[in-house]
């Protein structure tokens, strides 16, 4: 297990140019915005308009803060995305944008290239027992308001992220602060 903090994740402008991500993983290490085979990071989104196209890219995107959005993805119905609802999967080599439900939202993109990785996105409410599905999955922890595991002296704050890779025992987490949302992102190769 490693914990990888807010402090530490990597800011950079978005592929459009309009805003910034914050970079929370990426691979390979150190890959850049155009040749990343998976990718997991936050953006704020301060205003409507588009999203960057990513080509051969699958895309999962989640509310973590604020009203929400509006999601408009070419050949789809619109789909409106808040806190509460689960984790929007679609191809990120499509025509996307958005438009806010309010005010500014920050979200949470997790991206794999489609053929040689996969992933998916769950929703928890804390407390949760996670552990990893298979030895050939990464496996990420996120909790907006942060959470600790006693049994394995862990403190997560809000944003930072576990790391769990290969087989390891399964971690109980506790919720630290008054939102109970654990986001859990599981990365695999596809054979």
């Amino acid at each position: 297990m490693r914990i990888l903090r807010a402090g530490d994740h990597k800011r950079m402008p978005w592929k459009n140019g309009k805003g910034e991500t914050v970079e929370i993983a990426v691979f390979p290490p150190g890959a850049s915005v155009g040749d990343f085979d998976w990718r997991i990071s936050m953006a704020t989104v301060a205003e409507d308009g588009p999203f960057s196209v990513f080509d051969g890219i699958d895309r999962t995107l989640s509310i973590l803060s604020g009203e929400g959005l509006e999601l408009f993805v070419e050949g789809r119905e619109p789909v409106a995305l808040r806190q509460d609802t689960v984790p929007h999967a679609f191809p990120a080599d499509v025509a996307t944008s958005a438009m806010l439900l309010k005010d500014t939202v920050t979200d949470l993109n997790v991206m794999t290239r489609r053929g040689g990785y996969a992933h998916r996105v769950i929703c928890y409410s804390l407390p949760q027992t996670i552990a990893l599905p298979s030895a050939d999955s990464d496996l990420f922890v996120l909790a907006p308001d942060g959470c600790s595991s006693s049994t394995h002296n862990i403190i997560l704050e809000p944003y930072d992220a576990l790391l769990m890779t290969g087989e390891q025992e399964a971690i109980h987490l506790e919720p630290s602060g008054a939102d109970p949302r654990l986001f859990v992102i599981i990365i695999r190769t596809q054979a």
